[in-house]
């Protein structure tokens, strides 16, 4: 979720600093252009009242019109403007600097000059952008005498200063909004978290619950107020569901256990039975099997009930040490039927219920020992894998279908082909229900080229503990 909740943010806080960015590089730059134009405006006014006191006769100019030229001279010498008092006709001139400088033929500077004709200071120039190389700024100021405009004070500025002055603003814009931007991601990501907290622990409180640790809750704390009812609603319904489970475990355990005397008798009165028939009654013989076979369906029931209701002592254990102890336990039972039993069992250590594990491999060993013919062999491997351990039981055993991959571990499924085979179909059930409660898992697939292949996974780490709600 945060990876599809933290890019929108992101653009919205993007686009958010974006609007304000570009109207205030806009600004900078109209205000940077702005202070140059008033500093032209100013000179071009000192200029004009200069000129308007410059007589011009058959000699040339007078003395106020050297010193008019001085200035112009000066000022082009000192800030590289371009500067000079024209006459109407803009060909004619009372001084310019420098001296072969005139009045641009077109463009913004004719009409500057126009508009200073008409007894008016020209308008502000046109923007000038950073990217703009040849950008100029022309400003024209009116020289009055007598009410009359009888010449125009002329500026023609080069705009680099300018243009480098703008670029810095903006890099400080550019610099103050990608520190903005980065703060603004921090506090997403803050945000985000404090928003999915309550979402990643319930997701992994759900993810507990459905491997069979009913006690998870979430605690009630941190996020907003919706997750927080959210958070104590599943509490409530995870209760509800671990009472309903409670029950109908303690119900299959009493049964069970109710049944088992009533079972016993009446075994051992078909045992009297049998001797008062003659030997090999074959109907003695079908009660004695389907009534051991309930006994040991019984059996398992209560090791079921009582492998989902009691909680794993976990400790870290070498789990090689125990598989080659099973492997051992089981060898001669292997050789009667004779089926190789193999045992890879290298150093490997995790977090596990030695007898919950002890008891799922040894459900996993039995389980491919009855369906591995003669001349065949089980082997035994242990691995580590990241934060996994496993140990992978695989047989030469027919080995089962997709559809049958599917279904197996299911309470009381045994598969079409193996009926005849002994098990109540509960082994795998009471494996799973055993690793399930210390954070393993089992699973199964096909093994070639023939057979199943069963993995026990238990972690390497201690498992993490989801608070409680109180």
């Amino acid at each position: 979720m945060r990876t599809r909740l933290l890019p929108l943010l992101i653009v919205l806080m993007a686009g958010v600093l974006l609007a304000l960015g570009f109207p205030l590089a806009v600004s900078i730059a109209a205000a940077h252009q702005q202070k140059v134009v008033v500093d032209r405006i100013d000179d071009t006014v000192r200029f004009a009242a200069l000129a308007q006191f410059v007589t011009e006769g058959p000699g040339g100019i007078d003395e106020r019109g050297s010193t008019l030229k001085d200035q112009l001279k000066r000022y082009h010498d000192t800030y590289g403007i371009n500067a000079g008092v024209f006459h109407r006709d803009g060909q004619r001139f009372m001084a310019r600097s420098p001296e072969n400088w005139t009045v641009p033929p077109d463009g913004s500077g004719q009409q500057a000059f126009r508009e200073a004709l008409s007894g008016r200071r020209s308008q502000d120039p046109p923007q000038v952008w950073p990217w703009q190389d040849d950008g100029r700024l022309v400003v024209a100021s009116p020289v009055v005498r007598d009410g009359d405009v009888v010449a125009v004070v002329f500026t023609d500025s080069p705009t680099g200063q300018l243009r480098a002055r703008i670029l810095r603003g903006w890099l400080l814009i550019v610099a103050g909004e990608s520190a903005a931007m980065l703060l603004a991601v921090g506090a997403a990501f803050r945000l985000t978290g404090w928003v999915l907290r309550p979402v990643r622990v319930l997701d992994a409180a759900t993810h507990d619950i459905a491997t069979g640790q009913l006690n998870s809750r979430v605690a009630v704390a941190g996020g907003p107020p919706e997750l927080r009812r959210l958070a104590r609603s599943f509490n409530e319904m995870a209760d509800n569901v671990e009472g309903v489970l409670e029950q109908q475990r303690a119900f299959v355990a009493d049964a069970s256990h109710q049944l088992r005397n009533p079972l016993a008798a009446l075994l051992l009165r078909i045992e009297l039975l049998a001797l008062e028939l003659p030997d090999g009654n074959e109907e003695i013989a079908s009660v004695r099997t389907e009534g051991k076979r309930l006994s040991q369906v019984l059996d398992d029931l209560l090791d079921l009930a009582l492998a989902e209701h009691s909680s794993a002592a976990l400790g870290l254990t070498d789990i090689g040490e125990l598989a080659a102890e099973r492997v051992a336990a089981w060898r001669p039972l292997a050789e009667e039927k004779g089926v190789r039993l193999i045992g890879d069992t290298s150093a490997v250590t995790a977090w596990a219920d030695p007898i919950a594990l002890s008891s799922a491999l040894d459900a996993v060993v039995d389980n491919a020992l009855k369906f591995t013919p003669p001349d065949e062999a089980v082997t035994v491997a242990v691995a580590s894998h990241g934060n996994t351990s496993t140990i992978v039981i695989t047989d030469g055993g027919p080995g089962l279908s997709d559809e049958e991959l599917a279904r197996i571990g299911d309470r009381f499924w045994r598969s079409g082909r193996h009926q005849n085979v002994k098990g109540s179909g509960l082994g795998l059930s009471i494996s799973r229900a055993l690793l399930s409660a210390g954070g393993g898992t089992i699973s199964y697939a096909h093994h070639e080229p023939r057979g199943l292949k069963v993995t026990l996974s238990v972690p390497r780490t201690p498992p993490a503990v989801v608070p409680r709600a109180d």
